[in-house]
């Protein structure tokens, strides 16, 4: 074999280990790594901020359930990355940054763009290595693949220095070739502990069983299916683990969470955590005398709870639940006495009704959940729910909280979101992950496969519904999709604001900006509690024309701010086959609270106070990012 370069070296164990598609951003001295995984038949996507690759490579991960893989340079750019990272680490992501640095020989030297990597990100990952020389590369990206995916999913690093990348191996006869690796192992349960499980659930009054988006990501929806088929237990699906059955399901409690969380007796997590999502398990919200029982394959996790245990079962959700099965036998839950599910069900009914009222108000400006809606009915006649033809990406407090609610989907992986860490700017590099894991690139096909065969030529359609302040992180990447020609639909919903904006029309906005930049502003000494000084902290551009950066770069561009025209602008960027942004003008939510309607808690003893606020869209006016 002829001599190699790092940068080939590198490539050839990337594409080894199966690797089609790489993340990232460009730069001395990685690009020559890019460019020799392009000359393999590797897709680069090049991105404008390696924060929007890192999130994207971290998601594409859970999509594909193989670690996504993001290419960056040193210093700044794994700076930048580092959102990535922490994307991955605190949702359980499989996700492998691969980045250059400065020359070994120049380390403390001042080098250009010299960052101790490897000390820096240890903390933040599962495994950080830098290769020692040419021929150790290969183990090292194995490694760091390896450890990312097996366990609890997460994030690895591996640092390559420029004269590592540059290099040369003089004789490659003797290098290793990488092959993919077998899919990462999945332990079964300790068969007491489910004979435990089995009698407190044989036992209660009033069962719950929660769906996360854990349960997604282990492709458990089949047995999840049997297991609830057979015992009739409600269930919770938290934000992405919607789809892991259908929303349309009998037993789905979303409409009702307040009420299903409160009254329960025993819950069953399926893939999920006892964090802020689930307000930790404990009072107002849940009962206090619920028993929890967590089953997932990650120790730490076990440990790791707010709420106290019933118990902890270690094993993997597709071993598990059979298992689980085996020992309920013919067992279903029967309501008996227990009023239950007649109060689920009634919570779901006044709720939705609400929801219902709410959205048929159009007076403008639109609020939130009335353009939603208008949506949503638009979507549904060109592609409904049970097709599983729609990808749906959602960020921004206020637009993610009240589109979770009316927007169902009928299979997993088929809604993203900010996802634990609540964060926002992930919306355009997860539309762009999804796109190419479930479409594929030009020739390349798609490796990720959830629900019917899609679209036309199996494809699906990526929805983006972002809030304003949260499209603002990333909204240059839609450039990349152009580039890249992904057809991407995107609703921007424009309130004026992060939370909520300061006015409804341009000439109140303008007064207000004139008084934050007038030179006779009144002073903080001055100032009375409560008085207007101009712009808030919380205020954007009135009447933003974001419709603009599609047309920019050669995609459809359409401002929406009635009923009517959300309903055209939907269908016209749906069949328009370019990447497609709806400015969508909405009221401004000014005198909401801000809040994350997840944090919110049941406002009524015993009633549903948090999904009457969100299903009524009042969630909408004060939960806007």
């Amino acid at each position: 074999m002829a001599s190699l370069t790092g940068a080939q070296v590198i490539a050839r164990s990337l594409r080894g280990l199966g690797i089609t598609v790489i993340f990232g951003i460009v730069g001395i001295p990685i690009v020559e790594i890019a460019e020799e995984a392009i000359n393999l038949g590797i897709k680069f996507i090049g991105f404008r901020n390696e924060q929007a690759a890192g999130y994207a490579a971290s998601v594409y991960g859970y999509l594909t359930g193989r670690p996504g893989v993001c290419l960056v340079v040193g210093g700044p750019g794994v700076l930048h990355a580092v959102p990535g990272i922490g994307n991955s680490n605190v949702n359980a992501f499989p996700f492998l940054l691969l980045a250059g640095s400065a020359e070994t020989h120049l380390i403390a030297k001042g080098a250009f763009q010299e960052l101790d990597a490897i000390t820096f990100l240890t903390p933040h990952t599962k495994l950080s290595l830098r290769p020692a020389s040419l021929d150790a590369i290969h183990d090292a990206i194995q490694n760091a693949y390896r450890t990312a995916w097996y366990g609890r999913p997460g994030p690895s690093f591996v640092d390559f220095p420029a004269d590592i990348i540059q290099g040369t191996l003089t004789s490659a006869n003797g290098l290793l070739q990488l092959s993919p690796l077998a899919s990462a192992p999945t332990p079964s349960a300790d068969e007491t502990s489910l004979f435990k499980v089995a009698q407190l659930l044989k036992a209660a009054r009033s069962p719950l069983i929660v769906i996360g988006k854990g349960a997604a990501y282990a492709r458990a929806s089949d047995c999840i299916s049997s297991f609830v088929s057979q015992t009739q237990i409600p269930f919770l699906p938290t934000p992405m683990g919607k789809g892991v059955l259908p929303d349309s399901h009998p037993l789905n409690a979303a409409s009702a969470r307040s009420t299903a969380l409160k009254e329960a007796d025993v819950v069953l997590l399926f893939g999920a955590r006892l964090n802020w999502i689930l307000h930790f398990g404990l009072p107002p919200n849940s009962n206090p005398h619920t028993k929890f029982i967590q089953i997932d394959p990650d120790p730490s996790t076990l440990a790791s709870k707010a709420a106290d245990l019933a118990l902890a079962v270690y094993g993997d959700l597709v071993n598990v639940i059979p298992q689980l099965q085996s020992h309920l036998s013919t067992w279903s839950h029967t309501p008996g006495t227990s009023p239950y599910l007649s109060h689920i069900q009634s919570a779901k009914d006044r709720n939705l009704a609400a929801a219902a009222k709410k959205a048929s108000t159009t007076s403008l400006p639109l609020s939130h959940l009335a353009a939603l809606s208008a949506i949503e009915r638009a979507l549904h006649t060109l592609s409904p729910p049970e097709d599983g033809n729609i990808v749906y990406v959602s960020e921004g407090a206020n637009t993610m909280d009240i589109s979770r609610s009316i927007f169902p989907v009928s299979y997993p992986r088929l809604r993203l979101d900010a996802g634990t860490h609540a964060t926002m700017g992930v919306g355009m590099g997860y539309a762009i992950a999804a796109y190419i894991a479930y479409n594929g690139l030009g020739s390349q096909p798609g490796e990720a496969q959830v629900g019917p065969s899609g679209l036309q030529g199996g494809k699906k359609k990526i929805v983006c519904l972002e809030g304003d302040s949260a499209f603002g992180f990333s909204a240059m990447e839609v450039e990349t999709m152009a580039r890249y020609g992904m057809d991407v639909l995107i609703f921007v919903i424009n309130n004026g604001g992060a939370y909520h904006g300061d006015a409804d029309d341009r000439e109140q906005w303008e007064e207000l900006q004139q008084s934050t930049l007038s030179p006779h502003a009144t002073s903080p000494s001055e100032a009375k509690e409560g008085a207007n000084s101009g712009l808030r902290s919380t205020s954007l551009s009135f009447g933003t024309s974001y419709q603009n950066l599609a047309t920019m770069v050669g995609g459809l561009g359409i401002e929406a701010g009635t009923v009517e025209e959300i309903e055209e602008a939907t269908r016209r960027g749906w069949e328009c086959g370019k990447v497609c942004v709806v400015n969508v003008l909405v009221g401004n939510g000014e005198g909401g609270k801000l809040e994350f309607g997840w944090q919110a808690s049941a406002r009524k003893t015993g009633g549903d106070g948090e999904e009457e606020r969100r299903e009524k869209g009042k969630g909408g006016r004060g939960a806007k990012l």
